[in-house]
């Protein structure tokens, strides 16, 4: 309560980690939370898109890049040229598959931009439509058109769930929850109890649509931990209810597709094995191949030698199931195998056994290859569902790798659990940040680590940053440049970012160290996975304090994105940065390029676009030294960037056991990096802002720097600055406004850039609110459609100044109305 005067304590991944000294398990080790985000289509795709110019015509385009509900496109014509790029969305724009216009008679125009490339038409599409992949029609029309395929599983949906230990058996289970694919079931029939419910990933291979068991052959029954609870007639017409309501709670059959394939097995009845328990994955004992139902599934028995015992641990198994091991795996690897319990004696002898049993060991061929190749390191953190109570999901750390199994402890569970075993393919650990992005509750460590300072607000979609994006329903948009602000009301909004290999690596970056570097990374958050890309960046550098000085955000800059605090770590110190990453999908690419200019290596070394032979910059035949005195020339150029200014670079001695906060910080300068050193420096050496020398040098300079930084921080104004063409605060001639209630306006609001509007309440009573719509990139599309819930509610003002600023909204809606409604 808001009265109480009891702090609210809110974990925060960020300062977890950084007081831990850990780091992230990287995102691409989670196979399936990557598949779980794609929604169908696919960069190079194909589709049928109204020119804008002429909504009569259409023209065939190619996908550059998805996020969510969003396509950015490309004509067909402009060849690897950007400028044309344009954003749509699939909920409103005139898309269709290839072949469209054919059949409903409609005219495929060359847009005007790419006329003079396309003398024939005809030939031109014969050539590039040739074994091209056309988007799906399914997800361009009907019921599903724009939806995430995953979200396609709502609760209510309905599913059948093969039986994990009694036998091969299967039967309809209801979806109460969807977590980001990770679905809450019910047994059909229980619809008033939670007792058995389970949480299951929508990927499990155990997991199936209506109908997967009688087309297989399987029986369709209830469990038999559930079979008493009503009688066979009641159980039967349940059955009859589901297959009448069977087309209204389905789920589309292709949701399925990416769901691993179960080969054959070539396990034989009373093999002995190494295994696992999955429902308490904790030590690796002995077990029995108990029965074998087919070619694709067996029986596994945990070993128990006790006479009186009254249950058996078992469980239905494949060719690629989990926890399962040849004999003598352990032993092979230094592992603890727990004994059997009831063995006589603590230690335990495969060959001993396998004879007083009678019994042969599995053959290697029978398992599965392992591999090592994951990403996963020691000490990494993850979060993880806690297998003694799937409610709930904890932080884990990695304590120790073998093949393809890592072993995690996990922190903050209810009742405290040993350390699990786990695949690296399971689908019951995620990358960091995934409970906060799907909105479900993290277990925090039990000694919480929080930023008592600053309280980490969950955006919920309806109170996302305005933009004309958010808010194209009533404004009947179509498409969108590749420049405008886009906010989508998903949970992902970022693409993956490729690690271009091949591409120069310029002089900052080690080409070995970039060369270790995933492939890619996300896709997932904005703001999450531009910081993993930094840090693999910073600590892929020569010297990583001077590629942290290099990103850094100087305090004159205009601020455009969401600042956040990275490291880097050099001769024994810790340096600390603030740099400015961007919150939207659509300034990702745009974002990369820059970054990779200011660190003057090839634009294309990282971005959402995979280099797949040639480079369009043609680093590769350019020597190193005109390239880096090329993009060395361009990075000079860059706007918001005065020489010489203050740092906001950070540099300390990491003392153990020591709270940030209580750390002494200190402020050095920022060298300013003159052009001529960008030739003379030798090719692929570390150059641009100095030698080791510069940061022996910082720490001669800082007490002279904090004295500077004070003075200057005492006399500077707060004044706004824009860094674009398109943020240019539009001349008198374009706006006039007038003193009296009526304005008259030049120019239509719904053309107006973000700097029009800032430059329009500047001129107001509420200048001092110009600042939110800078941040929030309100541009005049979306200033039409603001009311005072809204801005009450987003801009969180009083009702005072809400009231006032809505009187000046009104003011030029009015004015809208009048001149340019019609």
């Amino acid at each position: 309560d808001a009265g109480s005067g009891v702090e609210e304590m809110e974990f925060n991944w960020d300062e977890y980690l950084e007081d831990t000294g850990a780091i992230a398990a990287p995102h691409g080790s989670f196979k399936h939370v990557d598949t779980s985000l794609q929604n169908g289509f696919a960069p190079g795709m194909k589709l049928e898109v109204a020119v804008k110019s002429d909504q009569n015509t259409y023209w065939v385009a190619t996908i550059i890049t998805t996020c969510g509900q969003l396509l950015l496109l490309r004509y067909d014509g402009y060849g690897e040229d950007r400028k044309a790029d344009f954003w749509c969305d699939i909920m409103t724009a005139d898309l269709h598959p290839i072949g469209w216009c054919e059949q409903n008679k409609k005219i495929l125009k060359v847009p005007e931009g790419i006329k003079d490339k396309i003398p024939d038409q005809e030939e031109f599409l014969q050539r590039v439509l040739k074994g091209a992949c056309s988007a799906p029609t399914n997800l361009l029309e009907g019921l599903h058109r724009g939806k995430n395929p995953l979200d396609l599983i709502a609760p209510g949906s309905r599913l059948e769930l093969q039986n994990f230990r009694d036998s091969l058996e299967a039967w309809i289970v209801n979806v109460v929850e969807n977590v980001g694919g990770r679905l809450k079931l019910r047994y059909e029939g229980l619809e008033d109890s939670d007792k058995f419910d389970q949480w299951i990933f929508y990927l499990d291979p155990f997991l199936h649509q209506v109908g997967w068991a009688t087309q297989h052959g399987y029986n369709l029954q209830p469990p038999l931990a559930i079979r008493s609870v009503k009688s066979e007639a009641d159980w039967q017409e349940i059955l009859k209810k589901v297959k009448e309501e069977e087309e209204e709670s389905s789920v589309p059959t292709d949701l399925f597709k990416d769901k691993p394939v179960i080969g054959v097995h070539s396990f034989s009845e009373g093999m002995k094995l190494e295994a696992v328990d999955p429902m308490a994955p904790f030590v690796i004992s002995p077990a029995t191949v108990l029965k074998v139902y087919n070619e694709k599934y067996f029986l596994i028995e945990i070993d128990d030698l006790r006479p009186e015992r009254t249950t058996s641990q078992s469980y239905i198994c494949h060719v690629n199931s989990a926890g399962i091991f040849p004999v003598q795996w352990s032993l092979k690897n230094g592992l603890h195998l727990s004994p059997p319990p009831g063995y006589p004696g603590q230690d335990f002898d495969w060959a001993d056994y396998l004879k007083q049993c009678g019994a042969e060991a599995a053959p290697q061929s029978c398992f599965p290859s392992l591999t090592s190749d994951h990403g996963f390191k020691e000490n990494m953190k993850l979060e993880a569902v806690n297998p003694v109570d799937p409610e709930e999901v904890c932080i884990a750390t990695v304590t120790k790798l073998k093949d393809s199994y890592i072993w995690l402890q996990l922190e903050g569970s209810k009742k405290p659990v040993p350390n699990c075993i786990v695949s690296v393919e399971s689908m019951n650990i995620f990358p960091v940040g995934w409970c906060e992005t799907n909105g479900y509750q993290l277990r925090p460590p039990r000694k919480a680590i929080v930023n008592k300072q600053k309280k980490i607000a969950v955006v919920q979609p309806e109170k996302q940053i305005l933009s004309s994006r958010t808010v194209h329903d009533g404004l009947k948009n179509q498409e969108l440049n590749s420049s405008d602000s886009v906010i989508i009301n998903g949970k992902y909004c970022c693409p993956k970012i490729y690690f271009n290999h091949r591409c120069f690596s310029g002089p900052y970056l080690n080409k070995g160290r970039i060369a270790e570097l995933p492939q890619s990374v996300g896709p997932g958050n904005c703001v999450l996975v531009l910081k993993e890309v930094l840090t693999l960046l910073i600590n892929a550098a020569y010297k990583p304090s001077r590629v942290l000085r290099e990103l850094q955000l100087d305090e004159e800059a205009a601020w455009h994105g969401h600042g956040e605090t990275l490291k880097a770590k050099y001769k024994g110190k810790s340096y600390r940065a603030t740099v400015e990453v961007v919150r939207t999908a659509d300034r990702v690419a745009d974002f990369c390029r820059k970054t990779c200019i200011k660190l003057e290596c090839c634009p294309n070394l990282f971005g959402p676009q995979m280099v797949l032979d040639k480079c369009s910059e043609n680093c590769s035949v350019l020597t190193k030294t005109k390239y880096t005195h090329y993009y060395g020339k361009r990075k000079n150029k860059r706007i918001g960037r005065p020489p010489g200014g203050h740092s906001n670079l950070e540099v300390a001695t990491k003392k153990p056991n020591k709270r940030r906060k209580r750390r002494k910080h200190f402020f050095v300068h920022k060298k300013k990096r003159s052009s001529t050193s960008v030739d003379n420096t030798p090719a692929g050496s570390p150059q641009g802002s100095g030698g080791e020398e510069e940061d022996d040098q910082d720490e001669s300079e800082l007490s002279h720097s904090l004295a500077q930084d004070r003075d200057k921080r005492k006399r500077k104004l707060r004044t706004f600055s824009f860094s674009d063409d398109e943020n240019k605060p539009p001349s008198p001639k374009d706006m006039k406004i007038e003193v009296a209630e009526k304005l008259q306006l030049d120019s239509n609001p719904l053309e107006w850039s973000v700097a029009d509007v800032v430059r329009f309440l500047k001129s107001t009573d509420c200048a001092p609110l110009a600042r939110i719509f800078l941040d929030q990139e309100i541009d005049g599309q979306a200033l039409l459609l603001l009311t005072l819930p809204t801005v009450q509610e987003c801009m969180d003002l009083k009702l005072g100044p809400a009231i006032k600023l809505c009187h000046h909204i009104e003011r030029v809606k009015l004015a809208f109305y009048q001149q340019f409604a019609n």
